[in-house]
């Protein structure tokens, strides 16, 4: 049966709130006359304000996480909210969590959230709890979590998190959906390029070795390169997945790490693009934590832990370090111009002196959202030139290398 959340008015015209498991509204109006109250509204669990929304996403999102066993943003978004909804109705945490767990559609989701209650049960705060699972939930969840059991609005905190956590979805899709285009194209012209080598290739090849003429470089190249996807098709994939792991066993050095995102951040237009995306998700993590109630420097921490780009992390480690001394944040970050725009800067310069931190690093974050989706919007009519002059180049060059030699041929008749 599904458990309704309801509120409604008693005879004094008091509004009371609270929750029922019954077969339908009927049923549930009924339960409730008896003890005297009159029904102004009920939602189950599962049909609360947002799921409408969220349904449509989570459907594309359950099939990928039953299949590679891992819990996506959207889930733990949704996760966060009906608990802040249960939470606030009246429902006791293990109560709450036991019909999350019901209602995942995620197998590991559904046995994190089992373990996590049982935990709780057994004595353990939900913050603790949530803490044996990092991988699931990363520290700013579960430090936000464990100030809002100490200041006892754990619901605001998880209503607080689910916004947030809204937020980052939406900045990292926007991103990833600008990407989409030009790496298809990519994808498509690698594929049509291979196909090339391998079919249209040997039969000129055949051609040029019958008449026995001199062929350009280019021209041998790219016949040698035929020769060997040919003859060693299996070499060539165990060549290509062999680069591909030694590329990301390379990636996990620091060393190389900072210089492949140090050349992220002067990429044309990729370039601004990774600065606004760090500063924005920044902001919008920095003011979610101080909103809760988490210290300055703590928060600086927990972030610089979370964001993706390693010049940006060690930036505002080495500020929390600064801060922790007694300077600003913004003094902190302003010797960092190469990552964080002067506005950024004066903007939390002006939070520390107003003391209205967390909604100036709010406001700077819906700002560069914004621009993100500016920038992410117009980003396939400022590739899409780019991305024909490297296919007509690939092209031109394929074109002359192996045309050239039969032009001469033909000349020479």
């Amino acid at each position: 049966m599904p458990t309704y959340i309801y509120t409604a008015k008693n005879k004094e015209g008091e509004t009371k709130t609270g929750h029922l498991e019954t077969t339908d509204q009927h049923g549930l109006a009924i339960l409730l006359r008896a003890q005297g109250l009159s029904l102004i509204s009920a939602e189950t669990v599962s049909e609360t304000n947002h799921d409408k929304e969220d349904k449509k996403i989570i459907n594309f999102f359950k099939n990928i996480a039953k299949k590679w066993g891992w819990v996506s943003l959207i889930e733990k978004m949704v996760f966060s909210r009906h608990l802040a909804v249960m939470i606030e109705a009246g429902l006791s945490l293990n109560k709450a969590l036991q019909i999350l767990a019901e209602q995942s559609k995620n197998p590991k989701f559904t046995k994190i959230i089992n373990k996590i209650e049982d935990s709780v049960r057994q004595g353990k705060s939900f913050s603790d709890s949530l803490a044996l699972y990092p991988k699931v939930f990363n520290n700013i969840y579960v430090n936000m979590v464990r100030v809002g059991e100490s200041g006892g609005n754990l619901n605001e905190i998880l209503k607080l998190l689910a916004e947030q956590m809204k937020k980052d979805h939406e900045l990292i899709s926007r991103v990833r959906g600008a990407m989409i285009y030009p790496s298809v194209i990519i994808v498509v012209m690698i594929g049509i390029g291979i196909l090339m080598m391998i079919m249209v290739v040997p039969k000129l090849t055949d051609i040029f070795t019958e008449i026995e003429m001199d062929l350009p470089l280019s021209t041998r190249v790219i016949i040698a390169i035929s020769n060997f996807l040919e003859y060693n098709y299996i070499w060539s994939i165990v060549i290509l997945i062999s680069l591909i792991i030694a590329f990301k066993l390379l990636y996990k050095i620091e060393s190389i790490k900072k210089v492949f995102h140090k050349g992220y951040l002067y990429l044309p237009i990729f370039g601004s693009l990774t600065k606004k995306v760090n500063s924005a998700r920044f902001s919008r993590m920095i003011s979610s934590l101080i909103e809760s109630g988490v210290p300055i420097v703590k928060s600086i921490q927990i972030v610089a832990g979370v964001l993706s780009n390693i010049h940006f992390k060690n930036a505002l480690f080495e500020s929390a370090q600064e801060v922790q001394k007694g300077k600003e944040l913004s003094t902190s970050l302003a010797k960092y111009d190469n990552l964080y725009t002067p506005m950024v800067i004066q903007m939390i310069d002006v939070g520390e002196k107003t003391g209205n931190l967390s909604e100036i690093l709010k406001t700077l974050a819906d700002f560069y959202e914004e621009e993100i989706d500016n920038t992410t919007k117009n980003l396939s009519s400022v590739i899409e030139p780019v991305i024909m002059v490297i296919i007509g180049g690939a092209v031109g060059f394929f074109a002359i290398s192996m045309i050239q030699p039969m032009y001469s041929m033909m000349s020479g008749i």
